[in-house]
């Protein structure tokens, strides 16, 4: 997908400044010429074109009381997709992806305490078969930011 010069503006917009704001998409098509209905169009044609995987809030799970842990597990690789699936199906999964390693899934679950952890990867196991589905919960926190600053065409490295 061709992005112009608009949709990188937007883009610097909703992934560090989401505005807060009965008219989000209102909001952002005044900071960038537009109406809110071609701003809102133009976010949804890059969600559709895969630019955009995700819109929505990030939330600090040890803040609301959440637990949170990285699971790892070894899968068939003709069974990737099938266990993905069945991994997927549970709202605590906040994402799964393959990784080239003996452990080729990995996932990340947020609930509400250790046990229901432990009942989804009990539960995902008996679904799927897979035994020994690794829990790593955290014991430090560690936040990187990263934010991609789209530049406009012809600007140069440095320019803001």
């Amino acid at each position: 997908m061709e992005l112009d010069n608009t949709d990188r503006s937007i883009l610097n917009i909703i992934q560090t400044a989401f505005p807060v704001d009965p008219r989000p998409y209102g909001a952002i098509g005044r900071q960038v010429g537009l109406t809110e209905e071609e701003a809102y169009a133009r976010v949804m044609n890059m969600k559709n074109g895969g630019v955009i995987r995700r819109i929505g809030a990030s939330y600090d799970s040890r803040g609301l009381n959440f637990t949170s842990t990285l699971c790892s597990a070894k899968v068939p690789p003709e069974r990737i997709e099938e266990i993905a699936r069945v991994i997927s199906e549970y709202p605590e999964v906040t994402h799964n992806y393959e990784r080239n390693h003996a452990y080729n899934i990995w996932f990340t679950v947020i609930a509400e305490s250790k046990e229901r952890i432990e009942r989804i990867l009990e539960e995902i196991s008996a679904k799927t078969g897979v035994k020994g589905i690794r829990n790593m919960p955290a014991t430090k926190k560690f936040k990187v930011k990263v934010d991609f600053k789209f530049k406009e065409n012809g600007q140069e490295e440095g320019d803001e």
